[in-house]
This record gives C-alpha cells, structure tokens and sequence, in this order.
C-alpha cells in the first residue's frame, strides 16, 4: 500500500464547482457541439477525380485530394478505415455528389 504512505502529506486540489445561470445558452451551447458543417468549394470537386495522365498502364482511380479527405476524416473522428469510407461516402450522398469514394485499401 504505498500510495497510502504519504497520504497526509500529499497536495490536494479542491474540485472546481460550476453553477449554470443562463441554461437556455447552456443547452444551446451543447446542441452546437453534435454541429457538423462541410464546404465543398467548386475547385475540390473538379480536382477530386484524377486528371488523365497520357502515360502507358493503368490510371490513377482517385485523385490525392480525395484519398487526403479520408485520412482528414480518420484523424478528425478517430474512425476505422471502413467506417470512414462509409463517412465518406454519406457525406457524399447527403452532398448530393456522384463521386466515387477511395476504399478502405487506398486509404
């Protein structure tokens, strides 16, 4: 039982006690943190199919900008690689875009 030990010498820090007065801007505030918002600028979308290159072989299926998005997305919200293709593409969706969306072995 060490951590007992110096018990009575250790430095306690008092828990901090909050009081809400203004809970309608309280629970406004708590509602704006589940807020998701996205801008899609014109330019993204030309750039995120990749352009032909004119060389031999096969071409590229997706451009760096959207394998970049995924890993954006991964780091952001901490997901699995086939749930932040499925991110992906729900974001996708509720854009209304018909992008194709890099899957989990591109990323």
């Amino acid at each position: 039982m060490p951590y007992k030990a110096n018990e009575s010498r250790r430095h306690k820090i008092p828990k901090a006690r909050y009081r809400v007065e203004n809970w309608a801007a309280y629970d406004a505030a708590l509602r704006r943190r589940g807020d998701l918002t996205i801008w899609v600028t014109p330019e993204a979308i030309t750039a995120w199919t990749p352009p032909a290159t004119g060389r031999r072989g096969r071409p590229s299926r997706y451009a760096d900008i959207a394998v970049e998005a995924g890993l954006m997305l991964r780091l952001a919200f901490g997901r699995p690689w086939r749930q932040t293709e499925g991110l992906l593409g729900s974001l996708m969706r509720l854009l209304g875009l018909e992008l194709s969306v890099p899957d989990h072995t591109t990323f």
